[in-house]
């Protein structure tokens, strides 16, 4: 099982909408292993249409868990957003639950956002309440969002995260993430989401140093204005790092939702980041 890698190239490419070149789930499949798909929704809130929530919907659907960076933290149309994706969701043959962040607390105010994740409860347990990131909350503009789940009596705690552009140096805030293995020591810490910065930085040479690996090596998941001779993606800032000694990978990939569309400037109104996928296992103790 592999998840999709096509590219296309060219001004004008013509696929009918919802047909959308997408990780599909086999017809058999190991009921042990977790999907989970992270996401930047690009300004999540209430300018997205039904027709976009729908979009969002049919692409996410077969998966397990659901995270979401980008919603709009000063208007409550960004969690009314949330809202609205799981009342679609619950309409397509599966009951989804979800939970949404308090506002991040950066300094400027006009950047907050809030997180969200989304699960199906027939497949996986919430233990507890997510939380935002306490100790380093000053130090990292959009403190991270942590849920921890459960799946067969294995427990694993999701970080969703979304850091500052490149321009403000993402690697500056990132460089904490390294004492988050420490403070919660009894915690299978996955991070996820939108890091503004690639795998290959030096920052993230002390996690690996750690054990923790990244989901995708040279994958680009983030929308280009329009689409090139070497495709549309421009840069590789979304990802999924997990401890190998805790986790194991089954598959990895992107879902190339603006294949769903004839303008990839119209794609960009969904969102200027690919969905990234992550199925894995987490390891019995030992």
């Amino acid at each position: 099982m592999h998840f999709c890698k096509m590219v296309f190239s060219g001004i004008r490419i013509v696929f009918l909408i919802f047909i959308v070149s997408i990780y599909t789930l086999p017809a058999t499949f190991s009921q042990s292993s977790i999907r989970i798909v992270s996401w930047n929704l690009k300004d999540f809130g209430q300018s997205k249409s039904d027709e976009e929530i729908l979009f969002i919907a049919k692409t996410i659907k077969d998966f397990d868990i659901v995270m979401i960076q980008e919603v709009v933290a000063k208007h409550p149309g960004g969690a009314q957003a949330v809202g609205r994706l799981a009342e679609v969701l619950n309409r397509m043959g599966a009951k989804w639950d979800y939970r949404i962040s308090d506002m991040t607390s950066g300094e400027n105010s006009y950047k907050r956002e809030r997180y969200a994740f989304l699960w199906k409860p027939s497949r996986i347990k919430l233990i507890g309440r997510p939380w935002l990131e306490r100790q380093y909350n000053m130090e990292i503009d959009r403190e991270p969002f942590f849920a921890t789940f459960n799946k067969d009596g294995k427990e694993f705690t999701l970080v969703n995260f979304h850091a500052i552009t490149k321009s403000k140096q993402p690697e500056t805030e990132i460089k904490y993430f390294k004492y988050l293995p420490a403070e919660y020591p009894n915690l299978n810490l996955i991070f996820c989401g939108d890091f503004n910065c690639p795998q290959s930085h030096t920052v993230f040479n002390p996690l690996r140093k750690m054990g923790y690996l990244p989901a995708l090596v040279d994958q680009r998941t983030s929308l280009r204005q329009q689409c090139l001779s070497d495709g549309c993606l421009a840069s590789e800032y979304d990802n999924v790092w997990y401890d190998k000694s805790k986790v194991i990978k089954i598959d990895a990939g992107i879902i190339h939702f603006y294949l769903g569309f004839t303008d990839i400037k119209e794609a960009g109104k969904v969102s200027d980041h690919v969905p990234v996928v992550f199925e894995f296992e987490v390891k019995e103790d030992e």
